[in-house]
């Protein structure tokens, strides 16, 4: 435990170091001319991209245990490829990240419908979330702050909502501030949904890279993803990250989860307080020596093994990205909460403000 204690504390002071850089250039113009810019910021030996549209993380460059620099982030070298994009890379998700149950959820007894988008479900807010919309982006000390107002009745979702996501950059960590208001109770839940590869992105299977994560339980699926509403131990299932684990070691063993999900697909209960800043995951690349440290206050984190992913449109410098070639930690409530009264509650009233803080943390071993 005193190697989680230690952990928490080099992210949470991370974010406290000397001034880098941030430039701002443009990203091109969506089809209703809306100009995109894509921000530059720039700390130490940590450099991360982000758009404006869909808020995404287009690159993080970081050295390995060699000081060689490497984009760590799957993503794409235009924004024609991000509008073409179906796997979410980079982007902030909502109105609600993850899955609802056939789009639908109660709030005060009146039934909303959101457009499904993934089978019978909705995901990510439906088929026009956060993630294709143009955010407004301004420059911060360290970073940029993205805004998004997202009007009653948008996807379906009670309310007009203004969602503020910060980035900021410093001392090898990439923080990430949401928060949200709204003029009538609605449900939010926003994440990030960047793909990893420690190993730098295109260079393959993510398989061998190693994983832990802070949890003694998760949410078991149905073929539909959907969350049943039990929390199951983790204890003695494929999905013991308690120990630095290689991903692929069990990902392939005769588990039902694991044949639900085709994979990792699934979202952990983070041992932790609710609302307190607590480590979720760590992630270690042995070829490269990069370590991905995770601390946030959501109560969740859906580990995500890439298993959808086709390579379907060239990424960075024409890479492919087959299946398993990244992993996701999107920090979050659960999938489905507001049909789980057992599940940690999503509503946001008026007069409310939402807030989470996630940090992702970059450093190597030997």
């Amino acid at each position: 435990m005193k190697s989680w204690a230690c952990a928490i504390l080099i992210c949470m002071t991370s974010v406290v170091a000397a001034h880098g850089s941030v430039t701002r250039k443009p990203f091109g113009k969506l089809p209703d001319g809306t100009p995109v810019e894509l921000y530059t910021i720039k700390n130490g030996t940590l450099e991360v991209q982000i758009t404006t549209f869909g808020a995404r993380v287009v690159s993080i460059l970081t050295p390995d245990r060699n000081g060689k620099v490497a984009n760590i982030a799957l993503g794409y070298d235009n924004l024609e490829s991000y509008l073409a994009d179906k796997t979410f890379f980079g982007s902030i998700v909502g109105r609600y990240g993850n899955r609802i149950a056939f789009g639908k959820f109660s709030i005060d007894g009146h039934t909303y419908q959101i457009p499904t988008n993934d089978g019978a479900n909705a995901l990510h807010g439906g088929p026009v979330g956060f993630s294709q919309l143009p955010w407004t982006g301004h420059e911060i000390p360290d970073g940029v702050e993205m805004t998004l107002i997202s009007k009653d009745g948008d996807m379906g979702f009670p309310g007009t909502l203004t969602v503020h996501v910060k980035y900021t950059v410093a001392h090898n960590a990439l923080r990430i501030d949401y928060t949200a208001t709204t003029d009538k109770t609605t449900i939010v839940n926003v994440t990030n949904h960047t793909y990893f590869d420690l190993s730098g992105e295109g260079s393959g299977s993510i398989l061998n890279e190693q994983m832990t994560i802070n949890a003694d339980g998760f949410t078991p699926i149905d073929s539909g993803l959907i969350p049943t509403g039990a929390i199951a131990p983790v204890e003695g299932t494929p999905f013991d990250f308690r120990k630095p684990t290689v991903i692929g070691a069990r990902i392939g063993v005769d588990n039902e989860q694991l044949k639900l999900g085709g994979g990792y697909d699934h979202n952990w209960v983070l041992n932790g307080v609710n609302g307190q800043m607590k480590l979720a995951a760590k992630a270690y690349d042995p070829a490269s020596g990069r370590v991905l440290t995770v601390t946030t206050t959501q109560p969740g984190v859906q580990f995500y093994s890439g298993n959808f992913l086709a390579a379907a449109i060239p990424g960075h410098e024409g890479h492919a990205y087959p299946k398993r070639s990244g992993f996701c930690l999107e920090t979050q409530h659960f999938p489905d909460s507001p049909n789980h009264k057992n599940f940690p509650s999503t509503l946001l009233k008026p007069g409310e403000t939402m807030h989470s803080t996630t940090i992702f943390a970059f450093s190597t071993e030997k």
